[in-house]
């Protein structure tokens, strides 16, 4: 969490977007943002809200594949730290 922005990483879930992502969500909005690219997948985000989550995930971008591979065989992912 950073800036009130929530991020998860769910285990098993590659089916429904078939790539590496994560989960956002700022108050009222939820978002799925592909890890590779920084891309939305689905949902909403406020545009500056967005700008912080890519800059994190570009930041982090070797640490976020990592847990992905665990994520989705099932095992603990480690957690990240925020951007500050």
């Amino acid at each position: 969490m950073f800036y009130g922005l929530i991020i998860s990483m769910y285990y098993f879930d590659n089916r429904r977007h078939n790539l590496p992502h994560i989960h956002i969500k700022y108050q009222d909005e939820e978002a799925v943002v592909s890890i590779p690219d920084g891309v939305m997948l689905e949902g909403s985000l406020k545009p500056g809200k967005m700008k912080l989550v890519q800059a994190w995930i570009e930041i982090h971008h070797e640490e976020l594949m990592a847990d992905w591979d665990l994520a989705v065989s099932g095992e603990n992912i480690f957690k990240i730290e925020p951007l500050k």
